[in-house]
């Protein structure tokens, strides 16, 4: 995965899943300081119900892998000091009435993860390059307590600190998957 990280990025948000049909992983945070890389923080999270695939299709519940750049923020609440470009919307990040109260705040923060999106644009831009076929909509979010439909999910402080610290200047990217799929 080293050589997909593209050059002049100074932050990696590195998801390590445990297994590839395992929804458990874990967030870390790494800032290229000279010529090495310093870790910067490590959270539980959560990747997709059914784990993680290198063939996203959408509804798939699980998490693509890859490396993706990491370029525009958002969410329900006011932006709590993003370096990244923040919209702050009550209506477009609202979780559907019917879900589950334990998933009402999941959309509070989000950081979008540029998998079939549109770098610069909203984080709920619906526009897909790649078709709607391949899914999108991944994103950085609240954790609330187990797996998601295909984003990483981590606590609320772990959330405020990434907005804070994931700058435009830096090139953030995240590298995700499984282990052995991010080994190969």
């Amino acid at each position: 995965m080293w050589q997909r990280i593209p050059s002049g990025t100074r932050q990696i948000v590195a998801v390590y899943g445990e297994g590839e049909n395992s929804p458990d992983s874990t967030l870390v945070l790494y800032e290229k300081q000279g010529n090495s890389w310093q870790e910067n923080g490590s959270w539980p999270a959560h990747n997709g119900k059914r784990g993680w695939s290198t063939h996203h299709r959408e509804g798939d519940e699980r998490t693509p892998v890859g490396v993706f750049t990491l370029s525009d923020a958002g969410g329900l609440l006011d932006d709590p000091g993003a370096k990244l470009p923040y919209t702050q919307d009550e209506e477009a990040f609202e979780t559907p009435y019917y879900w589950d109260e334990n998933h009402w705040h999941d959309f509070d923060y989000v950081i979008a993860i540029n998998y079939n999106r549109v770098p610069g644009t909203r984080p709920d831009d619906p526009t897909r390059p790649l078709g709607q076929k391949k899914g999108g909509g991944i994103w950085l979010h609240l954790d609330h307590g187990d797996g998601t439909l295909g984003c990483v999910s981590v606590p609320g402080s772990a959330m405020r600190y990434l907005l804070r610290t994931l700058d435009p200047e830096s090139r953030p990217v995240v590298v995700m998957g499984d282990k052995t799929n991010l080994r190969a």
